[in-house]
């Protein structure tokens, strides 16, 4: 499976972005999707995940009640809706597949997407 992530751009504060992530490969449906984010100068943070039929998610608390994450499993596609952006959301957002539950800490990752940027305007 390769991830393809797509979507960032600039928007002002209280705006919405949809991010993105195409995979690649057959076996898609079988991995646990995420989004992390980093932000200049900071380490990389846990955003949300999603479980492989799509029916568990769990976010990170900093973005509880903004963001939604979602699959399409038939079309190898995980979403990242952003709603009531902050600019302290502004980041690199990456997306990630793992066989098994992403920790928060992605350290059990096992493909990342490239990345791409989500700017938040004050």
């Amino acid at each position: 499976v390769q991830l393809q992530a797509s979507g960032g751009g600039l928007v002002q504060a209280g705006g919405s972005l949809r991010l993105s992530c195409a995979a690649s490969g057959r076996t898609f449906s079988n991995y646990y999707m995420g989004w992390f984010r980093q932000a200049p100068g900071k380490e990389r943070e846990f955003v949300a995940r999603i479980s492989w039929s799509g029916d568990t998610t769990y976010y990170a608390d900093s973005v509880k009640g903004r963001f939604t994450i979602s699959r399409d499993n038939a079309k190898k596609t995980v979403y990242l809706q952003m709603n009531s952006l902050k600019p302290e959301d502004t980041a690199v957002y990456y997306c990630a597949a793992d066989r098994t539950v992403i920790t928060t800490t992605g350290s059990s990752v096992d493909l990342w997407g490239q990345g791409t940027q989500v700017t938040v305007s004050s």
